[in-house]
């Protein structure tokens, strides 16, 4: 069954426009965990105003962390945003370590996951298929969204093969980064009408009602949630100046951010919020790049 998304569980799905922010995750320099720093990063995201928090997707460099430290992260993302507004992806190149990390979430308290498709090796729309039926049967008591990133996992999900994905219990939403959201009317024809789809397309927030989406997974949310919450009210209110005014912010502050976890975190750092640095091989913030997040911080945040 499908839990609604938080903070606008009367909207219908057509209208609604919520926002996920994908949150990065604190390493100290000597790249060793850092949980202190990755429950700041939680706690900003909880009092930011967004709907709820998307934990160790890409922007939280899942791939370089251990099952019991991304369990770690989890408890903890749970424990401070609360099940109803957390979404614990818990994907894996195998099948074996994705179960192992749905029963870490479901330790954690989660009621919400996600579950990239299989990566590295190529897989067939079969061996997907089979995939998610054994993520399905693993998954009683958890909503699941499947998470599409061809561009980084090289499997190809298209809308047909996500429609029989959508018949299996609890499958209830996808997440598509990476595809034009104007694909997203493709896969929305193909799925049931409650079916969730959210876009990793931060600057696309406001058209994602338009072609039958429930939201965004942002990552630049995390760092500059305030022009997300800002468009999202002006798109409520109706007022086109407000809207274009709104949407020039998300624009900004998308083309300042980049989508670059280690921006993301020296972003964060100039708010206050000691966010650390990155496990993965990302290039350290130039000069320019943190002028551009001074400027943004100063006039958004």
């Amino acid at each position: 069954m499908s839990l609604p998304t938080p903070a606008r569980t009367a909207s219908s799905t057509a209208t609604r426009r919520d926002i996920l922010a994908a949150l990065p995750v604190a390493f100290h320099d000597d790249g060793s965990l850092d949980l202190d720093g990755s429950r700041r990063i939680v706690e900003f995201s909880a009092a930011s105003g967004v709907d709820g928090a998307f934990v160790l997707g890409t922007t939280g460099e899942f791939p370089s962390l251990s099952i019991e430290e991304r369990n770690t992260i989890a408890a903890m993302s749970v424990d401070v945003l609360g099940p109803e507004r957390t979404v614990v992806h818990v994907g894996a190149s195998s099948l074996h370590e994705v179960l192992l990390l749905i029963e870490g979430a479901r330790a954690a308290g989660a009621l919400r996951i996600a579950v990239l498709t299989p990566y590295y090796l190529p897989a067939s729309d079969a061996a997907v298929e089979d995939f998610f039926a054994a993520v399905s049967r693993a998954s009683d008591g958890l909503a699941v969204f499947a998470y599409l990133f061809r561009d980084r996992t090289g499997v190809h999900v298209g809308p047909e093969l996500l429609g029989r994905l959508a018949q299996l219990p609890n499958i209830v939403g996808v997440k598509l980064s990476g595809e034009p959201v104007e694909s997203v009317a493709a896969y929305r024809a193909a799925v049931p009408d409650d079916f969730e789809i959210f876009t990793g397309a931060d600057r696309d927030l406001a058209k994602v009602a338009d072609v039958g989406g429930q939201g965004v997974v942002s990552g630049i949310s995390s760092v500059f949630p305030e022009p997300f919450v800002a468009l999202v009210a002006a798109l409520e209110s109706g007022d086109p100046e407000a809207i274009a005014q709104a949407q020039l912010a998300v624009d900004d502050v998308v083309d300042t951010v980049k989508g670059d976890p280690a921006l993301m975190k020296a972003g964060l750092a100039l708010r206050g919020i000691d966010a650390g640095v990155a496990r993965m091989a990302l290039d350290t913030p130039s000069e320019q790049d943190r002028a551009e997040l001074a400027r943004a911080v100063a006039s958004y945040a």
